[in-house]
């Protein structure tokens, strides 16, 4: 299966030279072939900094720009750009770790009903008692997801950044909800997949994320805005939080 991610990027020149070159080592780890058995495409956002000319000094790397800003909209235009038999969402201040490639095939290949599959973010730039806040969330979040998806059979759960779906499952979506621009996205997403086929998220395929929203904005905030928007995009099918704050380098 070819695979291509997609990296939607708003005002990212610092961080994302060093997301790119994770990806782009990760795909020679696993033995495929940059335009043959995977691409990689970033999507200037909108962008008023060197975001477009720091991904086009990445060797492979195809730049799509998309001027209305959103990471539903990017995210979109990406997918409609890309060719991969799977479509790799990760986000521009993302870093793969070595063997993420290999686990997300590997779940593909045992599990053909699967049509998307996430896993949990660990944080890098703050302390690591921030971390060990965010790994009780994630297993509290994790019970929600065994709950929705098994249990009540209304959704389950994707981390934005860090999941892969299947083209023919995008397809049968057909366009996404506008509404989510932002907070949300990823569950809408998850609901919408899971009446297509599996959505797993597992503790086996971590990725490490810029903790720089966390700092800002206060771990606590940030975990209660994210677990309202889980509810209100799960149940009510609509943003909790529409509006959002740029938070960069």
């Amino acid at each position: 299966m070819k695979i291509s991610f997609v990296v939607p990027a708003y005002n990212e020149q610092a961080l994302l030279t060093r997301s790119l070159t994770a990806i782009r080592d990760e795909i020679f780890r696993a033995g495929q072939e940059l335009g043959k058995d995977a691409e990689i495409i970033v999507v200037n956002n909108a962008s008023t900094d060197r975001t477009r000319e720091v991904a086009l000094t990445i060797p492979g790397v195809i730049v799509v720009d998309e001027p209305r800003k959103g990471l539903v909209q990017a995210r979109w235009c990406g997918f409609e750009h890309s060719t991969g038999d799977l479509i790799a969402n990760i986000d521009a201040d993302t870093i793969i770790p070595p063997g993420w490639l290999t686990e997300v095939m590997r779940q593909f290949e045992r599990g053909p009903a699967l049509v998307a599959l996430s896993g949990p973010y660990i944080y890098y730039g703050v302390p690591n008692r921030v971390n060990m806040v965010v790994g009780a969330y994630y297993r509290l979040a994790y019970t929600a997801y065994l709950l929705n998806r098994f249990v009540l059979n209304v959704g389950s759960m994707l981390q934005g950044g860090n999941f892969v779906v299947k083209r023919s499952a995008m397809l049968k979506l057909g366009s996404p909800d506008l509404r989510f621009s932002f907070y949300g996205e990823d569950t809408d997403m998850a609901r919408r997949l899971s009446k297509v086929g599996g959505v797993k998220f597992t503790f086996r395929l971590p990725a490490q994320s810029s903790g720089r929203r966390l700092a800002g904005e206060g771990v606590f905030t940030i975990g209660l805005r994210y677990s309202m928007n889980f509810f209100w995009a799960t149940f009510r099918k609509k943003p909790f939080t529409e509006a959002w704050q740029d938070i960069r380098e």
